[in-house]
């Protein structure tokens, strides 16, 4: 039997950045497999909306790790990742408030470039926005957008050139257990061994881990997204737009093209990750398109361009689920993203992939392990925001 000393099922986002962090902390064998190609499942239809306002410190450090590790792809790996530095916004109602003022207190705590705009740079910065029922905008600077396709691609090329193996078109069919440890994996025909097994496979994490009778209480569903084409002639957005008001999200695509979807809360519906509906409802579009024209008036009459859905692997608690499990040797989690998956995957890799070398990691990281399930501890965000 062939066998690696660590098998990264599943070339996302994280995965992706597992794979290559490993050969980088010299990793000898390293395998890199996915059931259609890079970014082929939710990583690559994300709409890779880059901010760091979130109500807990640990998704704060991620998502600013995430956000340099992307700038700093062209210097490290010779390829971009498509990271746009052109700021994010977030659009709060007055209910938001409080909320909001104790989060950007604590981003800004941990170095995070953020505050609250005045009114007359709300007026400069953001002249496309209707401001009925606006209490404030947020801005981060550093905010802004990646091409998910790009970033992921990027360090698959990375591992690569590092003498990491990648496989495309070569789905997993099943983990190799015996007693409490995994031990490989089994493709159509054969079988290989690993001394550990990432299960970076997203909305399929579940059935894998069930293969060997690994629990992993996680949804998947679906989400539906939508692209427009402004007419010409008024300012439009640049960057991203969380709208808390409407509970949509925007970000740019080109000069007038944006990906607009819908924010929390809304509906989630349970889909079977290998049979779902690829195109957007009727009903959804109208929806956005509603919201969107009452929020961003420049927006009104613009074209559709395309609309489609993906899948989001949701966590109990919207944590993503990474790292090992007490129990149950070789094997590693890196599923959950939970609509965060973009924006802290590459910074989740990097920091896995030092937790299969070193055996540990820090205290805030190891939390996010599958074992807070049956603990009991299970994250409470006290302000979701928006999850786009």
């Amino acid at each position: 039997m062939t066998s690696y000393d660590v098998v990264v099922v599943g070339a996302g986002i994280t995965g992706a950045s597992t794979a290559y962090h490993l050969k980088k902390r010299g990793v000898a064998r390293v395998l890199l497999v996915d059931r259609e190609g890079a970014a082929a499942g939710g990583t690559g239809k994300s709409a890779a909306i880059m901010r760091q306002h979130y109500s807990n410190p640990l998704l704060v450090r991620l998502t600013k790790s995430s956000i340099g590790m992307l700038a700093a792809l062209p210097q490290e790996i010779g390829k971009s990742g498509g990271y746009v530095r052109a700021g994010y916004f977030f659009v709060l109602n007055e209910e938001m408030m409080a909320g909001a003022k104790a989060n950007v207190a604590m981003q800004r705590g941990v170095g995070v470039d953020t505050r609250f705009l005045d009114s007359g740079e709300i007026d400069s910065l953001c002249p496309w926005l209707n401001r009925d029922g606006v209490a404030a905008v947020i801005h981060e600077p550093d905010g802004g957008y990646a091409d998910p396709v790009q970033s992921t691609e990027a360090y698959v090329h990375g591992f690569s050139a590092l003498g990491g193996e990648f496989r495309e078109k070569a789905p997993v069919r099943a983990l190799l257990r015996s007693g409490d440890r995994i031990t490989g994996v089994a493709f159509d025909a054969e079988e290989v061994g690993a001394g550990s097994v990432v299960n970076a496979a997203g909305p399929w994490a579940g059935p894998l881990a069930a293969s060997a009778g690994i629990e992993l209480s996680m949804r998947t569903v679906r989400e539906q997204d939508t692209i427009w084409e402004a007419r010409s002639g008024r300012p439009v957005p640049v960057g991203s737009v969380s709208n808390g008001v409407d509970a949509i999200y925007l970000r740019t695509l080109s000069e007038r093209r944006f990906v607009i979807g819908r924010g929390f809360p809304k509906e989630y519906h349970d889909v079977d990750p290998y049979n779902y509906k690829l195109t957007a409802d009727d009903s959804f579009i109208a929806d956005v398109q509603s919201r969107m024209e009452r929020r961003f008036p420049p927006l009104a009459g613009a074209r559709l361009v395309s609309a489609y859905a993906a899948l989001y692997d949701v966590a109990l608690d919207w944590y993503p689920y990474v790292g090992a499990r007490a129990g149950l040797d070789g094997y590693f989690d890196a599923s959950g993203g939970s609509g965060h998956g973009f924006k802290i995957g590459p910074a989740i890799g990097r920091e896995l992939a030092d937790w299969i070398v070193d055996g540990r990691t820090n205290t805030d990281f190891a939390r996010l392990s599958y074992d807070r399930v049956a603990e009991g501890a299970l994250f409470i965000q006290a302000y979701g925001g928006n999850r786009g």
